[in-house]
């Protein structure tokens, strides 16, 4: 009797039925399994075309944005073939196992490969799996100082969903992918068999379908093994660098045999921020930047002033000036924070160290900083202001916490003006940095006053004539960096005299997104002096006339000022550091 029932309801599934009872044991129809099996079949294979897809693209997917085009994902990928060689051969267990392992591995594989995409556009350079977690604070900062902090909150909470999403994702994908070769295993097989043949003739041939894209592609291993040396790379850099910073010919100099070639002058040495070859040699950009430097080398000319320039490379790009200060300053390679840390915590003479030994008063002046800084102690700073030191009162231009003229204009009146002994000055200008969207206006040095004539002017921006046919960024760079050379030149014509020196150089290159992707890292250098004896003193180095130097301008590694510098401006027997 209990049979009938049972069968009763099978027979009606088999006719692609299904029925409820009710509470009075009436039979209700309700949506039939067959009304429902087309729509969930297609969206099963949805599914798997997009996990497929998904699983294609973080195995041949490119990490430089100026690779992400179609034509990129033209490859076979030979670890993806040996994974699908692998999920067909194993058992269930041992399968499912795998899946386990490698989903989250390759979701690791999409955040590295994002994460160099990210970094190679911003700093020209691919992702320090070992260093670089040390940058996040810094980047948090940059983004709340641009944005504000609920921005740079969000910022930080959708980073945070997405590498959690993609870790999730990406092993769901895997493990569809891998159901699906084994509900279809004849077929996948030879699939996979073929394409592992076509592999072999494509990578024997070096065929390419789309110019420079192999189709036999082996990138993922090559990004891995490249990560891979990066890692050991860093971890034995730290005894090397060690030995170099103890290694310095400078260290134990006397300062009365330090620097006599500028007794008495006040030397201000100006970093420019992202002032890089690109704003003196590129077509878009050089024409308004070699405007500012061809009339300002002529009005200083007439003035009395001498200049020569060349070109230094940076250990940075896009970024990281840091790095670039602690080069220039310690004559040691310093290009990531593993080095930049280990500097700080040595007692290697800086440049400022060394007229600080030999009687200068040395001055910090630094706009940018608004956070606590104990490691200033290492420059070797008598007297230090950072942003709140400095009392600016007008608004911020972008991430520039206030305009490059206000900058010197308080270092002129509350340092240079009453300084009872030569000054010595380190003072990097901040109003070129990005994101180059408010460009502060050029006003009288006697209006500056404490910033609040700038009150209505940091929404404002130039925009010249020329900004229909170049790039909102661009333009905005090249706006910038004209206006920090303004205020440079301008403040040496007001307030130069026969005992000023100026050396102002660029930190490093501006992003790839001005310059392009593999661009050099030189930086312009300058040397400014109306006494015609300091300029004698660099005749060797082949510097070229003028504010602007030429294509032909010789190239230092940035490295190796600290140790020319020293040497032109001290006694002929002090030694010249043998080069990196």
């Amino acid at each position: 009797m209990t049979l009938a029932p049972r069968r009763r309801r099978l027979a009606d599934r088999l006719r692609g039925r299904s029925a409820s009872t009710d509470d009075d044991g009436g039979r209700t129809p309700v949506v039939s399994q067959a009304s429902r099996g087309p729509a969930r079949r297609a969206l099963r294979w949805v599914g798997t075309v997009l996990a497929v897809l998904l699983v294609y693209a973080v195995l041949v997917g490119p990490d430089r944005l100026g690779e992400l085009t179609p034509g990129a994902f033209v490859r076979i990928p030979l670890e993806g073939l040996l994974v699908a060689a692998l999920l067909l051969a194993l058992p269930s267990r041992p399968r499912r196992m795998v899946v386990a392992v490698l989903g989250p591995l390759l979701g690791l594989l999409a955040i590295v490969k994002l994460a160099d995409l990210g970094f190679r556009t911003a700093l020209d350079r691919p992702f320090d799996l070992v260093l670089d977690w040390l940058l996040l604070d810094d980047a948090f900062g940059f983004v709340r100082d641009s944005a504000g902090r609920a921005g740079a909150l969000g910022a930080v909470a959708g980073v945070v969903l997405l590498i959690g999403a993609l870790l999730v994702v990406v092993t769901v994908a895997l493990r569809r992918l891998a159901s699906l070769l084994v509900d279809h295993e004849r077929t996948a097989t030879r699939a996979v068999a073929a394409l592992t043949v076509i592999w072999v003739v494509c990578a024997v041939a070096g065929a390419r379908i789309v110019p420079g894209v192999p189709v036999a592609d082996a990138g993922t291993t090559a990004l891995v093994g490249a990560h891979a040396e990066q890692v050991d790379a860093r971890l034995h850099d730290g005894s090397r660098f060690t030995a170099q910073i103890d290694a310095d010919p400078f260290q134990d100099a006397p300062g009365e045999q330090l620097l006599t070639g500028l007794r008495g002058k006040d030397v201000v040495l100006a970093f420019v921020e992202s002032y890089g070859r690109d704003a003196v040699e590129d077509p878009e950009l050089a024409p308004q930047v070699n405007g500012v430097l061809d009339a300002g080398t002529a009005s200083l000319r007439a003035a009395g002033y001498g200049s020569r320039s060349g070109f230094l490379t940076s250990p940075t790009s896009g970024g990281g000036s840091w790095l670039a200060h602690d080069t220039l300053l310690s004559g040691l390679w310093t290009d990531n924070e593993q080095r930049h840390r280990s500097l700080l915590a040595s007692d290697r003479l800086t440049l400022n160290g060394a007229f600080r030994r030999a009687g200068w008063q040395t001055v910090g002046v630094l706009p940018a900083a608004t956070q606590p800084w104990p490691e200033k102690d290492f420059f070797s700073y008598d007297r230090y202001y950072d942003t709140e030191a400095l009392g600016y009162r007008g608004p911020k231009f972008a991430y520039a916490p206030m305009p490059d003229q206000y900058t010197l204009s308080f270092f002129q009146r509350q340092v240079r003006a009453d300084a009872d002994r030569p000054i010595m000055a380190e003072i990097p200008l901040i109003s070129s940095h990005s994101p180059w969207t408010a460009v502060p206006r050029m006003i009288g040095w006697d209006a500056v006053g404490d910033g609040s004539v700038y009150r209505g002017d940091a929404g404002a921006k130039d925009d010249g004539k020329d900004d229909r046919n170049a790039g909102r960024v661009r333009a905005g760079y090249r706006q910038a960096i004209a206006y920090s050379l303004q205020s440079l030149i301008s403040y040496v014509q007001t307030y130069g005299d026969d005992d000023l020196v100026l050396v102002f150089l660029g930190d490093h290159q501006p992003a790839p997104v001005v310059t392009g992707e593999g661009a050099s890292r030189d930086v312009p250098i300058t040397i400014v002096a109306r006494d015609p004896k300091v300029l004698e003193q660099i005749t060797g180095w082949g510097w070229q006339d003028g504010l602007r130097p030429g294509p032909q301008a010789p190239v230092w590694p940035m490295d190796s000022f600290r140790d020319r510098f020293l040497t032109a401006f001290g006694p002929s027997t002090q030694p010249l550091a043998a080069p990196r």
